[in-house]
């Protein structure tokens, strides 16, 4: 009966609150770019909030339509649970990608900009590192067209600016996991 109790009590008590893993532990480099309202957004406006971070570009013609139609999906859901949050899109194509160009972009999916900031002001060279630096993730032009090839996963960053778990982007995205996760790190 008593190790009865012990199994039930155990199975509540980890019903309670979920732990997110920091297998990552991968910190975000300081940055200060231009979001599509012209202004700048950086790290340090970031720091006490959970966000959701990834790499696309406008002119994409493969991975980049489905990963930011599946971001608002996860934002719907996010705004459902009332769940503080910021979501970043770091553009891989500044140079094509005005403040004009993301936010026609980010219209095509009613994405909701007061919480979702699509970020350029930066030369691709400085993308690379920072993508390389920050999330351990690869961007380079394409040689051959005029694509980017880039991740395609997304990143969960913790209040303290830590990249924390990183997620399948474009298909069986976790989408449900990604919501718990960021009510986690409330």
């Amino acid at each position: 009966m008593f190790i009865s109790m012990l199994l039930v009590g155990a199975l509540v008590l980890s019903a309670c609150g979920k732990d997110v893993p920091n297998d990552l532990d991968w910190k975000v480099q300081d940055f200060a770019y231009t979001d599509q309202n012209g202004k700048e957004l950086g790290l340090s406006d970031l720091k006490g909030k959970v966000w959701i971070a990834d790499f696309i570009f406008t002119n994409c013609d493969t991975v980049c339509p489905p990963m930011t139609a599946n971001m608002a999906e996860i934002q719907q859901k996010l705004e459902e649970k009332g769940l503080d949050y910021e979501i970043v899109s770091f553009s891989v194509d500044p140079e094509r990608d005005t403040p004009e160009a993301l936010t026609e972009f980010a219209g095509k999916f009613d994405a909701d900009l007061s919480s979702w900031h699509f970020l350029t002001g930066y030369k691709l060279d400085e993308i690379e590192e920072f993508a390389k630096n920050s999330f351990k993730a690869a961007v380079s032009a394409d040689p051959n067209s005029d694509q980017f090839l880039h991740g395609t996963s997304f990143y969960l960053v913790n209040k303290e600016g830590t990249v924390v778990k990183k997620y399948s982007g474009v298909s069986n995205v976790p989408t449900e996991e990604i919501v718990e996760d960021v009510a986690a790190l409330q």
